[in-house]
């Protein structure tokens, strides 16, 4: 499990079998989860726990972060390209 950024109570992180997928993050807070894709735009996967205006807050993160976060997935997957 890669950790990329952490911003109050939340740790955005991938695994590594997840290169695999298109680019993502989990954003684990407490005993909450989430999973956002973040291409071709930020959007929500999955949701464990977290209210509506908690993922409004998340996703607001990951946007501001994104090029971060995409980059962090691209220099550690490197050249993996997702197919469905």
């Amino acid at each position: 499990m890669r950790t990329v950024l952490r911003v109050g109570p939340y740790r955005f992180y991938f695994y590594s079998h997840d290169c695999g997928e298109p680019r993502h993050m989990h954003v684990d807070r407490e005993n909450k989860s989430a999973k956002f894709w973040l291409e071709p735009s930020v959007s929500l996967a999955e949701n464990r726990g977290y209210g509506r205006k908690e993922l409004r807050d998340i996703e607001r993160i990951i946007s501001e972060n994104l090029e971060r976060l995409r980059n962090e997935w691209d220099a550690f997957c490197g050249d993996y390209v997702y197919t469905p």
